[in-house]
């Protein structure tokens, strides 16, 4: 089996510290989170503006990697469905996605939600959510 390296593009840093703080999703309740991008990618946020709708994909860092199956959102009377076809963390790779809006903008530092990431979740990569052809 071949390895990769994924090297963190910045962090979350948010009121949410743990699995009892976090909603399953952004949309059901999450807080807005400043995402800290490293220095030396900072360029990379060149043409970003407040109101930009973005993918950020983070490194579940907490999740477990062993697990191929399980009931969504851990719902027992849910019949039993293997990963790849769940949004569950815990997986072989747990990359996260979540869907945000930029609030704000301060230098290296955006502030952007709903998004239901712990606090120091690394991020992997930023993409912007638009499907126009320019952006």
């Amino acid at each position: 089996m071949n390895s990769y390296t994924l090297e963190p593009v910045g962090f979350i840093r948010s009121s949410v510290k743990g699995r009892e703080d976090a909603p399953r999703q952004g949309p059901e309740g999450a807080p807005d989170a400043w995402l800290e991008i490293e220095p030396r990618f900072a360029e990379g946020l060149l043409g970003m503006e407040l109101g930009n709708e973005l993918i950020v994909i983070t490194w579940l860092h907490e999740a477990k990697r062993d697990v191929l199956k399980g009931h969504p959102r851990n719902d027992s009377t849910r019949p039993l469905t293997g990963v790849f076809y769940t949004r569950s963390p815990a997986r072989p790779n747990p990359l996260g996605l979540h869907p945000v809006t930029v609030r704000e903008i301060d230098g290296t530092r955006v502030k952007i939600g709903p998004i239901e990431a712990f606090d120091g979740t690394p991020v992997v990569d930023i993409k912007s959510a638009s499907t126009r052809a320019d952006a």
